[in-house]
């Protein structure tokens, strides 16, 4: 699905991404992370064309991202943070996002049910609560049935039925074998939903693999344990 070879990136003198090799197999729950700094915004941003290289390849199905828009179309994006224009109704909203895609089917409906949005779809966007704003979020992340899922931080702000029925909607969209993306600081979210995960550290990748591979290479007992062990050493 994803392969990413040789990708470097610098802001000024700081080299976020530094000759970055990845493959990402089609189907399946991978987590990106890492600390703060590490390169995982900046990675997510490459593929999805919003920031540009400095060197290296991204293709996404055999298909080099260079000068390729169209391949955008078969992406549904979470930002981390929902910037929404404060003036438009929520119903608006996911109004004008499916004019701007124009897709033929949506799950837009099957979504606000999900997430329980019905009293809010008269009201501005302005007015709403962060956890009201991040469902809104997750309704337009998956409403387009793309086969690419990029979530960045996914459950924040949810409280935690949403936060279940997030994790119930992720695995579900992977039994249809979807690809999904996800970067988050909940450990715990990470090891419910993760097949894999990649391993950020200063611009290049500690570790990918599984969280009990992960475990048998840091010697220790479970995951968070495991985490905490690559950053003790990285900051030794």
């Amino acid at each position: 699905m994803i392969e990413v070879k040789d990708l470097y990136k610098k802001f000024g003198k700081n080299e976020v991404l530094q000759g970055i090799d990845l493959s990402i197999k089609d189907g399946g729950i991978f987590s990106i992370l890492g600390p703060n700094g590490s390169g995982k915004t900046t990675l997510i941003k490459c593929i999805l064309g919003m920031v540009l290289p400095d060197g290296g390849v991204i293709s996404i199905n055999g298909e080099s991202l260079k000068n390729n828009f169209k391949y955008r179309n078969e992406i549904d994006y979470l930002p981390q943070i929902a910037n929404f224009p404060g003036n438009l109704k929520v119903s608006e909203l996911i109004a004008m996002i499916k004019d701007l895609r124009a897709a033929k089917t949506t799950k837009d409906e099957e979504l606000i049910e999900m997430f329980k949005l019905q009293p809010f779809l008269n009201k501005k966007l302005a007015n709403l609560s962060g956890g009201t704003k991040q469902k809104v979020n997750l309704v337009l992340a998956f409403m387009f049935d793309s086969p690419l899922v990029i979530l960045d931080e996914p459950t924040n702000g949810l409280d935690p039925i949403s936060h279940l029925r997030l994790k119930n909607l992720i695995n579900s969209e992977k039994e249809k074998g979807k690809t999904i993306l996800i970067t988050s600081h909940i450990l715990s979210f990470v090891e419910e939903v993760s097949d894999e995960i990649v391993f950020l550290l200063e611009g290049k990748i500690y570790f990918k693999g599984s969280i009990s591979e992960l475990k048998t290479k840091t010697g220790q007992p479970d995951f968070e344990h495991a985490i905490a062990s690559i950053l003790s050493d990285s900051y030794a």
